[in-house]
């Protein structure tokens, strides 16, 4: 049994992705690791060079431009990405630009590789989720945020990305899956605000057309962290990659988590999870076969 990694980057230095350290993530957990890079206008592909590691295998491609509707080019390159894995691999290891994995699920992802590597009922494994928001202090706790998604696929090649690649389907069917006990620990919203607005500026090439890049590109440079429905405060441990990155954070947002701004079915929603740990009414991008 043998898995290889896939991701897709294009302008991380521009954007501050922590795409070195969401590779590094899981460089102890894959056998190769694939990394195709877009055609990027700043130093992207020294940074993947510079991790310096001999199971990284470096590709390149050209983002279709085309394919600005919700995302769907981020579907195009990972399917392009995907396919540049060899027959011999059993499973792949999907990792966003802006996702990581903590070093203590290693082992449980290893396990559950093996566990399932001849159940080819088993098209894909499934992790949860946090999703941190405005610093690395606080979590989205909301309906709004995604609980669980696929990041572990089997190598098969009629499995492609769905959307905008936030998880897998074969055509329009879901995946079925294996639960895994581990957690994908989401960066995309951790950035200063300066920053913040400035990727949403350049991403926004990616997901809309002419008239509402305009508007987004005149918004103000400074994203307003306050429009969240719902935090809680982090009380775990970061993973180790993403330590030296923390460190060196310079700016500073004070969110109030008593504050939620919900309508009445929401907040009924809410708090029925709160007591039970059951989300219903979830949208499920995949399908649980075995938990």
């Amino acid at each position: 049994m043998k898995i290889a990694g896939f991701t897709i980057i294009k302008n991380a230095v521009i954007n501050d992705f922590p795409i070195v350290e969401a590779i590094r993530s899981i460089l102890p957990v894959v056998d190769e690791m694939i990394v195709l890079i877009g055609d990027s206008t700043d130093e992207t592909i020294a940074l993947i060079e510079s991790i310096g590691d001999p199971k990284i295998k470096i590709h390149h491609s050209i983002w279709d431009k085309n394919l600005r509707k919700g995302g769907a080019v981020l579907a195009d390159e990972t399917n392009k990405a995907f396919n540049l894995i060899g027959d011999e691999f059993t499973w792949a290891f999907y990792i966003q630009g802006d996702e990581v994995i903590h070093e203590k699920y290693h082992s449980s992802i290893r396990e559950a590789c093996e566990q399932y590597a001849y159940d080819k009922e088993v098209q894909g494994l499934l992790f949860k989720y946090k999703h941190f928001y405005g610093t690395y202090d606080y979590v989205g706790d909301s309906r709004k945020w995604y609980a669980h998604e696929i990041r572990m696929i089997r190598n098969n090649k009629i499995i492609t990305a769905y959307r905008d690649a936030q998880g897998f389907r074969i055509g329009k069917t879901k995946l079925p899956v294996a639960v895994v006990d581990a957690t994908v620990y989401h960066y995309g919203w951790v950035k200063g605000p300066q920053q913040m607005r400035k990727k949403q500026k350049e991403s926004s090439q990616f997901w809309n057309d002419d008239t509402q890049m305009e508007k987004i590109k005149a918004s103000p440079d400074y994203y307003d962290f306050s429009g969240y429905d719902s935090l809680e405060k982090f009380t775990g441990t970061h993973p180790n990659v993403m330590l030296d990155r923390i460190n060196k954070k310079n700016w500073a947002i004070d969110l109030d988590i008593s504050k939620k701004k919900f309508s009445l079915k929401n907040k009924l929603l809410y708090y029925f999870e709160k007591l039970t740990g059951i989300r219903p009414f979830d949208f499920k991008n995949y399908k649980i076969i075995r938990s």
